[in-house]
């Protein structure tokens, strides 16, 4: 899509890129020559487009970032989906003083990392600045807030954030909702939501239980890989409102085999002891 995309050039809006795609101008390649275009705009459109092609070919995901309207992020995803990072924490609050993070799921589509607070957790603030492209569901909110805070640093990483995206389409809730309405399944996740990750947690640090530190993991790492299938979806949603619907819809991913699993003895104890078996 960012190749068929003019909403980036100088003066181009969503109406005129309209004109130009229904004109039969649909690739910055057409452009050049174009019999429909006065001259003056041949040339202007010809130069942008031109430049365009060439930072596309660099793999400059600032440049489009910068020039897209942060509404037509989701262009940018499948020319950059090899150096995306999907990513979702884990937190013990929502950033009230004392809160910190206690587990981070990262994963670009072909490995999934973890990280947890009080072992590898510090690792995290060199591995995230490899990635040239993050996705995520509300991390503009809270995600990178909040590790910018933990960590003493800024994230300048362009951003694509579903939860917009998704309420662009109509689609309104949280994460699990939206999962919901387009027929994703957690399995023994199902019923683990952020609340409960806290929980887990807690029972990890009170008790040393693993078990439900390998379930909070798991509920994390559940969350990050479905982020690269809602994108999938979501872009699908979005390019269907264009007229390129036929040639530029993508296959589902296959999903990743998560390296840990929720333990249900553990979950069941919680519930009793904590949501009144829920």
């Amino acid at each position: 899509m960012l190749e068929q995309s003019f909403c980036h050039f100088p003066g181009i809006g969503a109406k005129t890129e309209q004109g130009l795609w229904a004109a039969g101008i649909r690739h910055w390649r057409e452009v050049a020559g174009h019999p429909g275009l006065p001259p003056r705009r041949a040339d202007l459109l010809t130069q942008h487009a031109g430049e365009s092609l060439a930072r596309l070919a660099e793999r400059d995901v600032p440049y489009f970032a910068e020039r897209l309207p942060a509404n037509q992020h989701w262009r940018l995803f499948p020319h950059f989906r090899d150096r995306i990072a999907y990513l979702d924490i884990e937190t013990t609050g929502l950033g009230n003083p004392g809160d910190h993070i206690t587990t981070i799921a990262l994963y670009d589509g072909q490995s999934i990392r973890h990280y947890v607070h009080g072992d590898n957790l510090p690792a995290f603030k060199q591995d995230i600045l490899a990635y040239d492209l993050l996705v995520s569901f509300n991390g503009k909110c809270f995600d990178i807030p909040f590790i910018e805070s933990s960590f003493g640093m800024r994230i300048p990483t362009p951003h694509i954030d579903l939860r917009y995206v998704f309420a662009s389409l109509g689609y309104r809730g949280g994460l699990k909702q939206i999962e919901r309405t387009l027929g994703f399944d957690r399995g023994d996740l199902a019923e683990v939501d952020g609340y409960f990750a806290v929980i887990l947690w807690h029972d990890y640090m009170r008790k040393q239980n693993r078990a439900a530190l390998e379930t909070l993991l798991a509920y994390n790492m559940l969350d990050t890989v479905n982020l690269e299938a809602l994108m999938v979806q979501a872009y699908n949603l979005k390019v269907a409102q264009t007229p390129f619907a036929e040639s530029l819809q993508l296959p589902t991913p296959v999903a990743p085999p998560i390296p840990f699993a929720a333990d249900g003895p553990t979950v069941a104890r919680l519930r009793r002891q904590y949501v009144g078996g829920w």
